[in-house]
């Protein structure tokens, strides 16, 4: 089964360094240099790993030294580090806007290390000094209680990308640069990461980078050849499938590979001023001549072994070049005297005492070699959006609402007049706003937008698409067929300071979901750092909506994606829920205005009735939750039951139900309540928008029953409100999962959230219309299967359904 030799040598991570581009471009002197930071970060890599005390060794390592939890990853770190040393040449050498993102998980020591010896660590945190004391609390601190993970987390310095979750590197890396044509990015992909499916496509981005208005991206495939416990796939292809998959992608490879260091230093120094260059020519050729096609941006496929520097051996175990390398190579070392051993002469190997000075500094000929202020990648501005964020010049949303003369009378598009208020953000905001879609924005009706800017192609055009393709190689809506780049690409956007607006069909909101609650988690660590500014919010409009999914069926019937956001942190979640226009642009205002947010906006993009002026609208959205005077009869006494409602459908329906209660029973006290901030219906002891238990008391009763026609899944609207004093008189009604090729009422029967359903619920909860409701119960009983049955037949709704209006939108009282 063992591959030929002539093929392990192909692939291997050892020896002398293999290369795409020749030349020694370092002096003897440089690489003695750069080999000595290296040697350095190397040796605070393995310390913050495993000691708490004696950071310099200017001692015999004792067990009381070392950590009792030996947590992290060393596998990539060494690999990573010489790419940052790497990177620090170029900088300086070109007077570079470089920022660096780690892609490969695990992988912080390799940038911690360089971090805290170019002294932006010290700087951000004075405790972590440059001396003995502050290395050994900068050691301590690492994966211990009270300290820092072991992912580049908020806490590091010129990090805007945390690998806690593995796949996106490249679309953060691609979101960064766009609009920011300064800017180089270079992030470091994992070989294990680029299994995942969101990297496999992120490669496509290169698809998307205008070189006249936009940064560049260097991706650095770091191939160290394993993950966790087993090969990676592409460090165990052919050099020559390798190649042709990036030429495929659209790059020009460069390979360095190799573990000789000096032989390494040369061909990593020599490749990286070619590519550097390379890019130049490339933004040169575009920008004097103003026409943009489609480059071959240059990437790096960089070999070495995993766990590059380690012992070779441990225990008769292979570990350098191995899986065993991939987290710490021994995690017994406090009680294993022989593995202490083993730890102290591999931490001597490195030769502290000729890297650092007596106060335990960094020697000033090292210190030397990296750049200084804003030029570090540890200190560049753009890994810390927030400083560098402009404030939106809004339009007035007001100006783009709809005249309402009586609730509930009107239908309209909801999210069309959205997309022409987007069309005019974007107008004033022509290069610090861009709209994103999976190519839906014209489905989602958005397509206002592409009066203002087409959607970004940089691939080849044919003539038709001249025919409503809306293609343009300037164009700033951006759009492709995953949801995993697009999320990707807009939390680069909005981490480097700049504003988004992104919509996508609900079912498939789900693609997206564990990114969107890794940026939130990103928002939650960041809110506890002083040091770091505020970024522009996440603002993710949620339509094509499940309740108007009756021609797609079962497949795009999911509205589960707020379940999703209701289990993230209340500090940073919102969710709105706006049953017509004028709600949604106010909501839509607020949302663009904000920062530190993840915002979901849920609005069907189908036509709606229309219930509130642009002044009740906003009076509405301010509040979050209220009474409709206009669709209640309770003014001054209590009421026999309230009816709530949060979405579009839900709402019409209850609205619905309330007419036909009223007609058959004048008498009946009724109160609508409409919620659009959803997270209004949980306790303020729980989330900053909260109703206080006196607040939902008078809304909802003490005692009396609650219908709740709800958008979602039942259970979610239960558990917001399971603590309120009424709760056991709460009857929930969502989705239950009941769907198919229906119309639209006959998909709202199947999940008890139609007129008829809640008119009936009512009847069973209002004490006094148990018994005397009967006979409107068998009426409304009939009516519903004549509705189903009409449907059957012809395949659409009733009409008295399709054009039901609010009692031509008088107040029944």
């Amino acid at each position: 089964m063992v591959s030929t030799p002539e093929r392990i040598a192909s692939i291997s991570a050892f020896g002398q360094a293999r290369s795409t581009v020749e030349g020694t471009p370092l002096s003897p002197d440089e690489v003695q240099k750069m080999q000595a930071f290296w040697r350095a970060c190397c040796y605070l890599m393995v310390g913050m790993i495993y000691l708490k005390k004696n950071p310099l060794l200017r001692e015999p390592l004792k067990p009381e030294q070392i950590k009792s939890r030996i947590l992290g990853h060393w596998g990539s770190s060494s690999g990573q580090a010489f790419i940052w040393i790497h990177l620090n040449r170029v900088i300086k050498k070109f007077d570079l806007d470089m920022i660096f993102m780690s892609g490969p998980g695990h992988g912080a020591p390799g940038v911690l290390a360089p971090t805290y010896l170019e002294d932006t660590y010290s700087e951000v945190y004075p405790d972590k000094s440059q001396d003995v004391q502050g290395l050994e609390k900068f050691f301590k601190q690492f994966s211990f209680p009270g300290g820092i993970g072991s992912h580049c987390t908020p806490e590091t310095p010129g990090s805007i990308h945390e690998g806690g979750e593995l796949g996106y590197v490249l679309s953060h890396a691609t979101g960064s640069i766009l609009d920011n044509p300064n800017l180089i990015c270079v992030p470091v992909v994992g070989d294990g990461e680029s299994e995942t499916g969101p990297l496999a496509t992120s490669w496509h981005s290169n698809k998307f980078i205008n070189p006249i208005t936009d940064g560049a991206i260097l991706p650095i495939l770091h191939l160290n050849g394993y993950k966790i416990n087993n090969p990676t796939i592409l460090s165990r292809i052919s050099h020559e499938d390798l190649r042709n998959l990036f030429l495929g992608y659209g790059y020009e490879p460069y390979f360095v590979e190799g573990s000789d260091p000096d032989s390494m230093h040369q061909a990593m120094a020599a490749t990286l001023d070619h590519c550097v260059q390379e890019i130049k020519n490339i933004q040169q050729q575009a920008r004097s001549s103003g026409n943009a096609e489609l480059p071959r941006w240059p990437m790096i496929v960089f070999r070495t072994p995993k766990g590059w520097s380690a012992p070779s051996e441990i225990d008769g175990h292979k570990i350098e070049g191995f899986w065993r390398a991939h987290q710490v190579p021994m995690t017994d070392v406090a009680k294993n005297p022989e593995h202490m051993k083993i730890l102290e002469q591999w931490m001597r190997s490195y030769k502290p005492e000729e890297l650092f000075d007596a106060n335990g500094k960094l020697l000033a000929e090292l210190r030397e070699l990296a750049p200084y202020g804003a030029r570090r990648m540890s200190a560049n501005p753009n890994a810390n959006g927030g400083l560098l964020c402009k404030e939106l010049n809004m339009p007035n949303f007001q100006e783009y609402g709809i005249e309402i003369d009586k609730p509930g009378t009107i239908e309209a598009e909801n999210t069309r007049p959205l997309g022409v208020f987007l069309r005019d953000v974007m107008r004033n905001n022509m290069t610090n706003f861009r709209v994103f879609g999976p190519d839906e924005n014209t489905s989602n009706r958005l397509s206002a937008i592409y009066e203002v800017s087409k959607k970004t192609w940089m691939a080849e055009f044919l003539p038709e698409d001249l025919d409503g393709g809306e293609l343009a190689r300037d164009g700033r809506v951006m759009e492709m067929l995953s949801e995993h780049t697009l999320e990707g690409w807009m939390e680069g956007y909005i981490l480097t300071g700049r504003h988004v607006f992104f919509s996508t069909y609900e079912a498939f909101a789900h693609v997206i979901g564990s990114m969107v609650g890794q940026h939130a988690k990103w928002i939650e660590k960041c809110n506890e750092l002083s040091w770091r500014e505020k970024i522009p919010s996440l603002n993710i409009l949620i339509t094509s909506t499940v309740w108007r999914q009756d021609h797609n069926g079962f497949t795009h019937q999911d509205p589960g994606f707020l379940d999703v956001i209701s289990n993230k942190t209340p500090d940073v979640t919102r969710i709105y829920l706006p049953p017509d226009v004028n709600c949604l642009l106010s909501v839509a205002d607020h949302c663009l205005r904000s920062k530190n947010y993840v915002n979901v906006i849920v609005a069907d993009k189908q036509k709606h009735l229309q219930y509130m002026d642009m002044d009740a609208a906003i009076k509405h959205c301010t509040k979050g939750i209220g009474i409709w005077d206009w669709a209640s009869n309770d003014q001054g006494v209590e009421p026999d039951v309230v009816l709530a409602t949060a979405g579009d459908i839900p709402t019409k329906e209850a609205l619905a139900a309330n007419m036909m209660l009223q007609e058959a029973f004048p008498d009946l006290k009724i109160r609508f309540i409409n919620v659009i901030d959803l997270f209004k219906l949980q306790p303020d002891t729980e989330h900053p928008h909260g109703l206080s238990d006196r607040d939902f008391d008078t809304l909802f009763t003490l005692d009396k029953p609650i219908i709740f026609n709800f958008h979602g899944y039942p259970w979610l609207i239960h558990r917001y409100t399971y603590r309120r004093t009424n709760h056991e008189n709460l009857h929930v009604r969502g989705y239950k999962e009941k769907g198919n090729i229906n119309t639209p009422l006959e998909l709202a029967i199947r999940n008890n959230i139609d007129r008829f359903s809640i008119a009936m619920d009512v009847i069973d909860r209002v004490e006094k219309l148990k018994v005397a409701g009967a006979h409107a119960k068998e009426k409304f009983r009939n009516e519903q299967i004549a509705c189903q049955n009409y449907a059957y037949e012809h395949g659409i709704d009733r009409p008295d359904i399709v054009n039901w209006k609010w009692s031509d939108g008088e107040v029944r009282s």
